[in-house]
């Protein structure tokens, strides 16, 4: 499979996971809207760019079982892979 090259918004969404924000933050900081939002983090988790993060109490627990119709209840972070790719565009 060829290097994925990430889009524009992607690449916008990425820049905002150095640290972990929920759903409804990066949506107000990237202006993107749901839908938009949803894609991108779609794509990026398929690629192993982001990860998703359950809240569990006052922390936040890694998970491999996100429902993307409901992202809006995670909260997401860029792998080390991500932050990779970010810096090589």
């Amino acid at each position: 499979m060829g290097k994925h090259k990430i889009t524009k918004t992607e690449k916008r969404v990425l820049e905002r996971l150095i640290f972990p924000e929920k759903f409804q933050v990066i949506m107000e900081e990237t202006g993107l809207l749901q839908g938009e939002l949803r894609d991108d983090l779609i794509n990026l988790l398929s690629f192993g760019f982001v990860e998703a993060y359950e809240r569990s109490g006052n922390k936040i627990v890694l998970t491999s079982f996100y429902d993307t119709d409901n992202l809006q209840d995670f909260t997401f972070q860029a792998t080390s892979k991500g932050l990779a790719e970010i810096k090589s565009n």
